[in-house]
């Protein structure tokens, strides 16, 4: 295993295997207080144990003796603003050790939203986002994917809320301040969720259901009503579902991400229920990563294409599987084209940086880089190579081998080699792929895909951007032919071709989150500011990373003094994950 320069954790010489939490939350001060005890397995000589931490403050540290519980020494380091404190432990290599500890309100991987940041109106909200490095602001833990643990936690918090966490919660939202919860399958500390809040539950199948406040559960389970499908179909092509239950937890909008692939309980943003399910593969990602990032997981961030890029490729095929294959193209097709438009005016020393070959390190620092699409593609491509006949046991043969265990690239090729390119000789060369693993950039022998109904909705926008003649039949276009229409448009659009726009198919104000961002990208940098309204509505409303942040660009390119209105309104309602991305974006 190679050392994981985001943690500062030793795991040659000692590992947790399990970890209890013993939490109460603390509303008025926007704090977790209590305890974490690690059990331990040593395989090296050391006289320490050393957690990741940041802006936590430790109380106190004791280890687990034959005559009972003795304090320890203990120091923390200073703290790098990237990576936080190291917690060095003294210790004689005691098989338990307890850290007791407070949060600081500004834990970065907590969110503590007021009554009014919430569907209801009426009751706080908290939850967790740990992912990537954020495990150790409200933990303190070996935080890296290379060190799997499973854990139990005991929570308490004001009665009229409900706990839920990444574990084993149960199907009823009966309300008593104090919560005890399991998860019993070894999980890495990115995986590490917590939430509370005005909850309740609604089935979806034998082993799916929603959380969600009052106010949004119903309509989030018809949205979602297809998840029992999406779960058989993955367990026809890829193995076995390990995880117990799969339950869906909808945040409010100012969670970062579209979802977090928290097990047992993906945490999701709201932007996706929108009443057509054309955004539900999203969905079909979080849940491809019960397989592809739970089960095995990559032992460092700088090998995040073995989650994401395996997670993306699974969720193609369960859309395929559930949705068509049109649906499914269209998909892809919006990604590759996003990428390869992304990278084209790159210089070859830019290209190596921004998308490397997947064997060579990432600089990953928080945000995924366009990596893990190459890494989707890569799988495509084998796929299309040897044919499903041959790629899909190759790959089920892969999460059954390193299930519950964390790998690198090494790794990875090592089982291609020896289960997929050696048996099956002459289907692919050498240098095909070390043009997907060593070099910059996608192949150009990589085939992107094309869609019919993409074929139309381009001359339908060319048409358009030349004579003026509005798209014939746009007002019935799927949300997927909405974004490729606008994907492909200039950056930059006269007012008049906005306004004309506009006033056929009222895209300002769409309730639809994916076609609003790519709406109101065009309008800031085209500084339409009929629209200038809504706009700063919708990013008042909504934080979710992907939506906002490229409005916020394009904002600061025609009109900061705008952005940084918008933002200070916006503000007390973004996560701190959002809050300091729009901060670099706007030079703050």
């Amino acid at each position: 295993m190679t050392h994981d320069r985001h943690s500062y954790a030793e795991p040659n010489v000692v590992r947790t295997t399990h970890l209890e939490l013993d939490l109460a939350l603390d509303f008025d001060e926007k704090v977790l207080a209590g305890s974490a005890t690690h059990t331990l397995a040593w395989t090296g000589a050391t006289s320490r144990l050393v957690l990741d931490t940041r802006d936590l403050t430790v109380l106190g540290v004791e280890g687990l003796t034959a005559d009972g519980w003795e304090p320890l020494e203990y120091s923390l380091a200073v703290p790098d603003p990237e990576l936080g404190s190291a917690l060095t432990i003294r210790t004689a290599g005691h098989p338990r050790i307890k850290v007791s500890y407070r949060t600081a309100p500004t834990a970065t991987g907590l969110q503590w939203l007021e009554p009014a940041m919430t569907a209801g109106g009426v009751m706080p909200f908290m939850f967790s986002q740990s992912q990537a490095i954020h495990a150790r602001s409200w933990v303190p833990v070996q935080d890296t994917p290379s060190v799997r643990f499973s854990y139990a936690a005991h929570v308490t918090a004001p009665p009229e809320l409900m706990v839920l966490m990444s574990a084993d919660n149960g199907t009823t939202s009966r309300r008593t301040g104090s919560y005890d919860v399991v998860m019993p399958e070894p999980i890495p500390s990115y995986l590490l969720a917590i939430a509370a809040g005005d909850l309740v539950f609604e089935p979806l199948g034998e082993r799916s259901g929603v959380w969600a406040e009052p106010a949004t559960v119903r309509r989030a389970a018809t949205e979602f009503s297809d998840t029992e499908e999406m779960m058989r179909v993955t367990e026809e092509l890829f193995g076995p579902y390990r995880w117990g239950r799969y339950d869906l937890l909808v945040l409010p909008p100012s969670f970062p991400y579209g979802g977090m692939e928290n097990p047992r309980m993906t945490f999701a943003t709201p932007t996706v229920v929108i009443g057509d399910k054309s955004l539900v593969s999203v969905i079909a990602h979080e849940l491809a990563h019960s397989w592809s990032g739970n089960l095995v997981t990559q032992d460092s961030w700088d090998d995040i294409w073995l989650n994401e890029g395996f997670t993306s490729y699974v969720e193609n095929r369960i859309v395929e599987a559930v949705y068509g294959t049109e649906f499914a193209v269209m998909e892809t097709a919006i990604k590759q084209h996003a990428t390869v438009v992304k990278l084209d005016p790159l210089t070859p020393a830019e290209l190596a940086v921004e998308l490397p070959g997947l064997h060579h390190r990432s600089e990953y620092h928080g945000t995924t880089s366009t990596g893990p699409l190459k890494g989707s593609w890569f799988l495509s491509w084998l796929e299309e190579r040897f044919t499903r006949e041959v790629f899909d046991p190759f790959l089920r043969g892969y999460f059954d081998t390193f299930a519950f265990r964390s790998i690198n690239t090494d790794n990875f090729v090592e089982h291609l080699r020896e289960h997929l390119t050696a048996p099956h000789p002459d289907v692919v060369t050498e240098d095909e792929l070390a043009a997907w693993l060593y070099e910059p950039g996608i192949p150009a022998f990589a085939r992107r895909a094309v869609s019919a109904r993409f074929q139309v909705v381009d001359e339908a926008r060319g048409l358009w951007l030349t004579t003026g003649e509005l798209p014939h039949g746009a007002e019935r276009w799927t949300t997927q032919e909405w974004l490729r229409f606008l994907d492909a448009a200039p950056d930059v659009l006269s007012p008049l071709l906005l306004q004309q726009l506009d006033r056929a198919f009222g895209l300002t104000g769409t309730a639809n989150g994916e076609i609003a961002r790519r709406w109101y990208q065009i309008v800031a940098a085209s500084s339409y500011e009929a629209a200038y309204a809504e706009m700063a509505e919708f990013l008042t409303k909504v934080g979710r990373m992907k939506l906002v942040l490229p409005v916020y660009q394009a904002l600061a390119g025609t009109d900061r003094a705008f952005a940084a209105e918008v933002f200070a309104k916006a503000r007390p309602g973004y996560h701190p994950i959002t809050t300091a991305a729009v901060q670099k974006i706007l030079g703050q």
